[in-house]
């Protein structure tokens, strides 16, 4: 799937990915500092990377969806889009959840329960962003190849 809303030449939504990605990664390691006996602060550090992570990853799906929409319907390419922005969803949609129950808390910090959801919220945002490049990569092999076999048996059409 290549990507039709670009800014000087790359590709907008895989650079949007990053950003919550970073935030939410951060905000488990502050959670596991806070649960190891640090100070309160670092709970309310990774409340606000959680905030900033999900207003990056809302960004980062729209970007997505706008990529998705040039896709023409029913090639595998649109199914794979499609269920790969579905499970990015999810992601956005448990730390959403988890950001409501930490709002409980006057300083907004994580109990144990809450780190592991975030942190297996984490592993299917890391899961998702590598199967993401996966696919992208595996889709330029793929055209690279076609270009390569097309150039050496230029009467061929497939």
């Amino acid at each position: 799937m290549d990507s039709r809303l670009r800014i000087a030449g790359q590709a907008v939504q895989p650079v949007l990915v990053m950003f919550p990605l970073g935030l939410f990664s951060m905000a488990v390691l502050f959670d596991l500092g806070n649960l190891l006996g640090a100070p309160d602060i670092l709970g309310a550090l990774a409340y606000w990377n959680v905030v900033a992570g999900l207003i990056g990853g809302v960004l980062a799906a729209v970007a997505g969806a706008i990529d998705l929409m040039f896709v023409p319907n029913g090639t595998p390419a649109k199914r794979i889009g499609v269920l790969q922005g579905l499970a990015n969803m999810g992601v956005l949609i448990l730390f959403a959840v988890i950001l409501m129950l930490r709002m409980s808390h006057p300083d907004r910090v994580a109990g144990g329960g809450i780190f592991a959801v975030e942190l297996l919220a984490l592993v299917g945002a890391v899961f998702g962003a590598w199967y993401g490049g996966e696919l992208v990569n595996r889709r330029q092999a793929y055209a690279q190849a076609r270009s390569q076999q097309a150039r050496s048996n230029p009467g061929r059409i497939f």
